[in-house]
Order: C-alpha cells, then sequence, then structure tokens
C-alpha cells in the first residue's frame, strides 16, 4: 500500500499537526495558520503560490521575529529545533574549517549587526561561503529601508525553499 503524499498528509491532518509539518520552514505562526486554513490545496504548487503570496504581506515586525530562531551566517545553532538543524543544513558551505573566512564573517556579522541591529539573513543554500561574504559587505552599503527590504526577500526565499522540502518528500 501506497503511503500518502506529503501534499495529502499535509491536506488532511487536522490543524496542529499541518502547523507541525510546516512550522521549522520560518517562525510565524500567522503564516503558519493562514498558509492551513487555505486547505485543501490541489497541488504542491497551488500551495507554494499561496505561501509565497502571504509573505508578500511580511512586515519589518515580522522579519524580527523571523530571525530570532536565525543564527548568525557561519556561526552553529545552539539549539535542537528543526528550523536550526535546516539552518545547519543550509549553512554547509560557511560551516567549513576555513579559518580566514570564519573570521571574515564573523567580523562582517559584527559590522553587520552594529549598522543595522539584527542579524544578516541571506538564503545560504546554493551559495559557497565566499560569495555570501561577497554579499554581506555588498549589503552593509544598502541604507536601512534598502536592507530591510532586501532581508525580507531573503526570508521569503528561506521560507519557501525550505517548504518545497517539506514537499518534496
Amino acid at each position: 500500500m501506497l503511503e500518502p503524499s506529503a501534499l495529502q498528509q499535509f491536506n488532511t491532518a487536522n490543524r496542529e499537526q499541518a502547523i507541525a509539518m510546516i512550522a521549522a520552514c520560518v517562525a510565524l505562526p500567522d503564516w503558519q495558520t493562514e498558509l492551513v486554513s487555505g486547505r485543501p490545496y490541489a497541488s504542491v504548487e497551488t500551495l507554494l503560490s499561496k505561501a509565497a503570496a502571504i509573505s508578500e504581506h511580511w512586515k519589518p515586525t515580522d522579519l524580527d521575529a523571523a530571525l530570532q530562531a536565525h543564527p548568525r551566517i557561519g556561526d552553529k545553532p545552539k539549539d535542537a529545533s528543526s528550523e536550526s538543524a535546516l539552518s545547519r543544513q543550509e549553512q554547509a558551505a560557511v560551516n567549513s574549517h576555513d579559518t580566514a573566512l570564519a573570521q571574515a564573517l564573523a567580523l562582517g556579522n559584527a559590522d553587520y549587526e552594529a549598522k543595522f541591529g539584527r542579524v544578516f539573513l541571506i538564503r545560504a543554500k546554493g551559495r559557497s561561503g565566499e560569495e555570501i561574504l561577497t554579499l554581506l559587505r555588498q549589503r552593509l552599503n544598502l541604507s536601512e529601508a534598502e536592507e530591510t527590504g532586501e532581508a525580507l526577500n531573503q526570508l521569503r526565499q528561506i521560507t519557501l525553499l525550505r517548504l518545497e522540502g517539506v514537499f518534496a518528500r
């Protein structure tokens, strides 16, 4: 007998179980609730489209809330949450033994936090550590408003990549 797909499980799960399936994608309960409330979804593409549409309404306060669960780029997450586990996987390119890169990222993170008052957020998956460092340095030249917009864009990308992963099983 075939196991139901992740989408079938999501569509038929009770509210709490459905939220648990997507909770590690982003630490924003309102986004999770709204996505779950849209069930059932006819396809994964429909679900991803709805998730993207919901994320377009995120505000700087949502960014701040979501960042509470994100480690600094290059740092090893200290807790055992599923979101931290995903962060570890996504940051594999910068969790290396390259001491110079690790030091440069630490300095860049400190400069970023001093300027913007939050951790640097970037979709790390598919990017090298050097590419991330270059982008970090470039984003230090943005204004507060420009950087907030870019950080929200990165949060959307991370969330949707994680959501795709949930439903690719």
